[in-house]
Formats: C-alpha cells, structure tokens, sequence
C-alpha cells in the first residue's frame, strides 16, 4: 500500500494506512515532531497511536540529535520468536499444564527470581557478561543506585503491561515460542531520568511539546544518554534472550525431543545510527521495527488475533521500517469500562490464558484489526509465517485467586 503525505510545512511524514483513522491527538504530535529543526523526516506505521511527546508506530529520523520520548520509556522493549521441530499433534489436549510450568519458570507482573539468574549457565548465546554488567557502575549515577538491587534479579523476568509470553501454531501447524518484553525497571528508570534532563537544556526551551526534549551531538548530556541508551537496549536483548533458555528448559521438561531453530530477535522502541538519504542519521523507533532488505521481525496481534514473522523489503521512504504490532484503539481504562470478563473469554476462545477481570484492558477488541495493519504495510514487508496463539501468559499482576 502507497504511503500518504501529511501536510507536514517542515520535515516530511509518510503515513502507511488510514489518515482518517488517526487520532487528532496523535496527529497533532506527529506535527510537532515535524517541526523539530533537527528532523529529516517522519514515518508512521499504520498501528500509530498516542503517545508521551511521541506517537506510538513513528520512525523518526534525526540529524545530529535524539528526543528520549522519541524512543519510548521502555527502552529496548521488543520480541524474539523461535520455531521448534514439534508440530500440533505433538501437543496435549489440555495446555493449562504447559501454562503453569511456564508461570512457574518465568516471573510476570513485579515479580523477580530471589537471586541473580546464572546467565551463562541459560546458554543464551549471548557474550561478554562480565564487561555488560561492569559498565553498570558508569550509568546516570542517581539511578545506578536507585535500581542496582533489582537490575540482575530482573534479568530473564516479563514485566507488565502487555507483554506477554505464548505458544504458537504456524498455518502449516508447527509449534512456535515467542515473547514480548524490555528493559523491565531499570530501562524506564533511565528514560525518565533523562527526559527530564533533557528538559532542562536551554535548546529546548520553546518547543511546542516539553516532552520532546532532545539531547544534541557533541554534549556531555548526549553522550551521556547514549551510554545509557545502548546499554538499556543490551539489556532488554539479554532479558529477553534469558526468558526465551527459561522458556526452552520448560518446555523440553514436557517434550524432551523438541529442538529450536535460531531466535529472531528485534527491539521496536530503540535507537540506531544509520544513513538513509545520504545522510548519517539517528534513526528512533518507537512502536516500530527495522525492516531492511531481509531482516527477519515479528509483528504480533493482540490475546486473540493472527501474529506474523516477517522480512523486511527495505523501503527507502519508511527509513526501512514496518509496525510493532496492531497497536491500541482505546485506552486501558476505556476497555476495563467497555468490556467485561465474558466479553474477553468469548474472544480468546481457543486460547489458553487468563480471562479474569485483571486482564479485561488486553482484550482484542481493544487493539486494531492486525489484518488491516498488514495489508497497509504490504510494501514495507513480506509475510514469512502467520502464527495463532494457544497458551498466552500476560505480564499483570497480581493473578487471579
């Protein structure tokens, strides 16, 4: 599907899907971020939605400067998927056992492992753990200390909101592992830590919205937040690459001849240093995935809807970039005052996971159509696999009982 240009009098924004469905709300945002004298250019996925400073679903590509809202408080939020080797039959009749042993394995909500996890131990493929947790000393200081106790105990932990952990079925019936989660408390810690410092910077004094603050290259506060950036985005890698061993051990538990594929892994609220149009640019994407030419992500649906493992096309005019996902229609406390527990069981019918009250707000409904997302961003990427849920565990707290 073509993209569509907002009458944007400064930087340009290109708009996959309905302009008539954005909110006026998010519209006005995109328009601020327009107007940074610092922006190159604005691409909106069509799972865009409001959001702090910055909508959700935007690729904002900056010269010589980044706006921490622009990447989201939850640093290096993203998923990473797995295929197995089992297939549908492979799988018992009553999955609520499966579900338990991955409550049990994994924490949700606040919950924590009661010591450091023994990463090395989760072969998690991912090196240099000696030289990633000494770097820890050099974060923002006051938040170095504030989050210390929490940041390894947290490691391999899901976190609220909507992330989630599922087991999936591909059309062709093979069994999938995938997982939605970032940089737990630590990541947010430091987001808003340097918001407001951002905030604080004369540069920043008239913008039309505070919340989009930026730091500027060559300044001690940027590279100040970029050490932390990429340090929270190593992080989120790590936790999620740490859940996914947890997730493998459970499940080998109960099928001791399942084999794994390579993870696919992608952030979708993060930074990155690439060069599109000629120019070296800071690239944020917040809600949104890389999709280069042959990049593989993961676009997930909501409790009850189609999730799809995708590669990237590598479109020029989207910064080479594709949604995170269906993005929300409504709020958290709309849902909870539209829909009611039987509303959430009657749609994710099939789906092993809660359909308690405590979940109403992460009910499909509340999210767009993912079918339509997609087909709006047929020239951003291909779909490789589509996946359906059968066991889903959510990120609240606390559960039911």
């Amino acid at each position: 599907m073509p993209f569509t240009h907002l009458d944007s009098k400064a930087a340009p924004i290109r708009l996959w899907g309905d302009v008539d469905a954005v909110e006026p709300q998010a519209r006005a945002q995109l328009y601020n971020i327009a107007e940074l004298p610092w922006v190159h250019g604005v691409a909106v996925m069509p799972d865009v939605h409001f959001g702090i400073g910055a909508t959700v679903g935007s690729v904002i590509a900056m010269r010589g400067a980044v706006s921490p809202a622009a990447v989201g408080v939850d640093i290096g939020c993203g998923m990473t998927a797995q295929r197995t080797s089992l297939t549908a039959s492979d799988l018992p009749d009553d999955l609520g056992r499966l579900r338990s042993d991955i409550e049990a394995a994994i924490p949700v909500g606040h919950a924590m492992h009661a010591n450091s996890v023994d990463a090395k131990g989760l072969k998690t493929g991912l090196h240099g753990w000696h030289g990633f947790w000494s770097a820890f000393s050099d974060l923002a200081e006051p938040v170095a200390r504030r989050v210390e106790a929490k940041a390894m105990k947290q490691l391999g932990t899901l976190g609220g909101g909507n992330h989630f952990i599922e087991i999936c079925l591909s059309d062709s019936d093979e069994v999938w592992l995938m997982l939605h989660s970032g940089s737990r408390y630590v990541g947010n810690a430091l987001a808003q830590h340097h918001i407001e410092r951002a905030k604080s910077l004369p540069h920043n004094a008239d913008l039309p919205d505070p919340d989009l603050a930026v730091f500027v290259a060559d300044t001690p506060q940027m590279e100040a937040y970029r050490r932390d950036l990429f340090w929270a985005q190593d992080y989120a890698r790590r936790n999620r690459a740490v859940m996914m061993a947890l997730l493998r051990k459970a499940f080998q538990k109960r099928f001791h001849k399942a084999r794994f594929e390579p993870e696919i892994s992608a952030h979708h609220n993060y930074v990155a240093e690439e060069t599109h149009d000629g120019q070296d640019l800071l690239v944020t994407r917040k809600g949104a995935i890389r999709a280069g030419a042959g990049d593989m992500g993961i676009i997930p649906g909501s409790m009850g809807a189609s999730s799809f493992i995708v590669r990237g096309l590598g479109n020029a005019a989207a910064f080479e970039s594709a949604s995170h996902g269906a993005g929300r229609k409504m709020s958290r406390s709309a849902a909870k005052r539209r829909f009611t527990a039987e509303d959430l069981a009657a749609q994710t019918e099939g789906v092993e996971c809660r359909k308690d009250a405590g979940v109403v707000d992460e009910i499909p409904a509340a999210y767009k159509d993912i079918e339509q997302v997609m087909a709006a961003q047929s020239d951003l990427v291909e779909i490789v696999a589509r996946l359906r849920q059968v066991v889903c565990v959510k990120g609240l707290w606390p559960p039911p009982g």
